[in-house]
């Protein structure tokens, strides 16, 4: 652990003591209730799929079984329950009940393939224990069993369900379920040779997202072939995380990871038998250190993929298809963008394969279009001069792709509905008397739909609804005893507002007032930031113990606030996303810091001289460039698990929106917090865990030495071996939330003036 002071080292102690901010009472937030218990937690319906049938199934607690869970399906209309498959079933014999966190039927419904004792690998838990359920014979049976215990990762089934692939230890297998027999598809896996899974950048930054995870292999249609990526690491440097604490003598955790500008893995897609044999390897032009492959699927026959391939600028995007014999590859489609592009998730095919969908900004909005499998004749199937969020199902046989969007209320989130057959009418679902966050898991043939529902004000319920008509069927998950607990501590309400600022850009906000709020008074003002492209944070939808917490510290005395700056991913149109172009850490500190000057004009109950900000990742860059950029601004900041300086950060993401180091080094220079940290003036608390595999604490490490060079006092607190989410360990989240409580209480005084 690295401390600025010693006097940290008690606040430390002190905030786990119980005092006058952990005073108890139903009708009170406390920060032992929001970070010490469960009391608010949201509850859902875990692990409910559709079945082709209609009904869905859930993971249930055995009422025979300890420790067990059964699997059970729902009949949607009239919540009547069968039990698919017991606890008992899924206990293998002298052991104990399988615990279900993560499962997938084959696709007669006749075999259920259960994730089970799984492991982290850096941020997710993609190894573990696979075993396959026959409800025929009942036999339970585990996959690679010779393999080591939490060792395999992305099982799946044949598309005859008769065979399940997996990764283990970095190479491919088919085991036979008749026989148990495994075939070795590929021999080379090693540290550095990964087949069918992925390295570091590319599972945190281009399959984040994807609805495959970073699941790096494909069955083919007939169950003939496997497609998979193999990534060859060699070349890519180690980033080495020291761990002090958990032996008598440190050590180094090595972790592949390519910093801006640095050696790629090489990616090439390669096709090999099922049943054992060489590979063809996809004939892709160009280095493949210097393009990446981000999407490959079988295009609607088991004689192409499709792939997408973007250069290492990622301005470019060819879409190709590939013939699985030969390896010959042809390009159909190409996207350009004068900043960048990304990887689609909306490709799916139509017409057995003739057709297929595409999202494209090509006229400034996010757009659903249909193109021929030639790459001709692109049809725009949503409306002009609005964004599609995300395609929820396409249901061909009806004609109608449904989607998520928001075209006049970016803060929102509503169900349309469009043709097929490209009319560019949206008609939307969501009922209008209902604004808010609406999520939807829509079933086959969209009949019927899972539908989620809050507001800032109203936790997450769940119901189920009919389509087209959006009638409440059924309430699924209402979330009651949470709701009156929420209730009891009297939260005020969040205002949304929009203000202008001095560039004439119009950002969306929302503001939490104390209790005793008196508008003719002063009040300071903390500002909560992100404002990169990943996510918003102006968003009416409920915020779990994160909202309460604002909720808390506006009863301390403050107005909590939050502003969406230029580049952040809301439905605003093109432009307003990728004016972050190579204006990374400019643009949204900027638009952040005119945005407080236009909020204290609309707002005289502003105090120009209380205002404080603070943000996790992305927001503790922020923070960073808020505190150094416009010191006469912010008084006070807090910055989590910051990018100080963005030649730390990884290839995929900093070039992305940055460029080359080598090409655009002012745009490095400029963007990076680091660059102005001698104009601190206000007070700066950083926080960061040292174990950090995606922000490393190197980052904050080279801060310390710039702020100390510029003879800048500040606090910093460095949690050990946590991770970029700083929540390992007994306590880690409370004393996270207490320490950044107690600094701002201590360095932005509360209360009206």
């Amino acid at each position: 652990m690295r401390l600025v002071s010693r006097s940290l080292i008690t606040l430390g102690c002190l905030i786990l003591v119980r005092g006058p901010l952990a005073a108890q009472g139903a009708d009170s937030l406390t920060l032992d209730r929001l970070y010490a218990s469960r009391e608010f937690s949201a509850r859902g319906l875990g692990q409910a799929h559709w079945l082709e049938d209609g009904g869905y199934t859930v993971v249930a607690e055995s009422p025979t079984v300890p420790n067990g869970e059964d699997i059970v399906r729902v009949d949607p209309r009239t919540d009547g329950r069968r039990v698919l498959i017991t606890a008992q079933q899924l206990t293998p014999a002298g052991g104990q009940p399988l615990g279900v966190e993560g499962s997938s039927w084959s696709e007669d419904g006749q075999k259920l393939l259960v994730f089970t004792n799984t492991a982290r690998v850096w941020r997710y838990n993609t190894r573990g224990d696979y075993w396959v359920l026959d409800r025929a014979s009942g036999r339970l049976q585990q996959i690679g069993s010779d393999h080591p215990e939490s060792s395999l990762m992305y099982a799946k089934f044949s598309p005859d369900g008769t065979r399940v692939g997996f990764v283990s230890e970095n190479d491919l297998y088919v085991q036979d379920l008749a026989t148990g027999a495994v075939t070795r598809l590929t021999t080379d896996g090693s540290r550095t040779i990964l087949n069918g899974r992925f390295d570091w950048v590319y599972e945190e930054e281009v399959f984040y997202h994807g609805p495959l995870g970073a699941d790096g292999w494909r069955w083919s249609p007939d169950g003939a072939h496997i497609a998979y990526w193999q990534l060859d690491a060699s070349g890519v440097r180690d980033f080495l995380l020291i761990n002090d604490t958990d032996s008598l003598y440190s050590f180094t955790i090595p972790v592949q990871y390519p910093k801006a500008g640095t050696t790629n893995s090489a990616a090439r897609v390669g096709i090999v038998p099922a049943s054992g044999g060489p590979t063809v390897w996809l004939k892709v032009p160009g280095d493949p250190r210097q393009n990446y492959i981000e999407r490959m699927e079988w295009a609607a026959s088991s004689d192409e993929v499709v792939l997408q391939h973007v250069n290492r600028r990622q301005d470019s995007l060819q879409v190709m298809l590939a013939n699985v014999h030969s390896g010959d590859v042809r390009a159909i489609r190409t996207e350009y963008d004068s900043a960048w592009v990304e990887e689609q998730d909306d490709l799916h095919w139509l017409d057995g394969g003739k057709r297929f969908t595409w999202m494209s900004e090509q006229d400034g909005w996010k757009r659903l279009y249909v193109i021929n499998r030639d790459g001709t004749g692109a049809r725009a199937v949503t409306p002009p001069n609005a964004d599609v969020i995300s395609v929820l199902e396409l249901d061909e046989r009806g004609g109608w792709v449904y989607y998520s969007a928001s075209p006049t209320d970016p803060v929102r989130r509503y169900l349309f509905r469009a043709r097929l057959t490209g009319d560019l009418k949206a008609e939307r679902l969501t009922p209008t008397d209902a604004p808010g966050w609406h999520g939807y898991d829509i079933a086959p043939g969209a009949k019927l739909a899972i539908h989620t529902f809050s507001t800032t004000e109203i936790p997450t319920v769940t119901d189920l609804v009919e389509l087209p008509s959006h009638k409440v069927v059924r309430a699924l998950q209402d979330n009651a005893a949470l709701r009156a607990k929420v209730a009891a501590v009297k939260p005020r309400p969040t205002r949304f507002f929009r203000v202008q600022t001095v560039d004439g850009v119009t950002l969306d906000g929302w503001m939490i007032t104390p209790r005793n709020f008196d508008p003719s008074r002063k009040w300071p003002v903390l500002f909560y930031a992100y404002g990169e492209p990943a996510a918003t944070t102006v968003n009416d939808r409920w915020g779990g113990t994160q909202s309460l917490w604002y909720q808390y510290l506006a009863d301390q005395g403050y107005v909590i606030m939050s502003l969406d700056n230029r580049g952040t991913p809301a439905p605003r149109g093109r432009a307003w996303r990728k004016s972050f172009y190579q204006r990374v850490g400019q643009i949204n500190s900027r638009d952040q810091a005119m945005g407080v000057l236009a909020v204290a004009d609309s707002f005289p109950f502003v105090d120009k001289g209380r205002i404080g900000i603070w943000g996790w990742s992305g927001g503790g860059s922020s923070t960073l460039n808020a505190m150094f950029r416009y010191p006469n601004i912010y008084r006070m900041g807090m910055a989590v698990a910051p990018v100080p300086d963005l030649h730390y950060y990884d290839t995929i993401y900093q070039e992305r929106y940055t460029g080359l180091p080598s090409v655009s080094p002012q745009a490095y220079e400029q963007g990076s917090p680091i660059t102005f940290a001698q104009n601190l003036e206000g007070d700066l608390l950083v926080v960061h865990g040292s174990g950090d595999d995606n922000v490393h604490y190197q980052g904050t490490e080279a801060l310390v030495n710039k702020l100390v060079a510029s003879g800048k006092q500040f606090q910093m607190m460095v949690y050990p071996n946590r991770s970029h989410g700083i929540y390992e360990g007994r306590g880690t989240t409370r004393h996270v939330y207490g320490l950044l409580t107690k600094y701002l209480l201590d360095h932005l005084p509360a209360g009206a003036r």
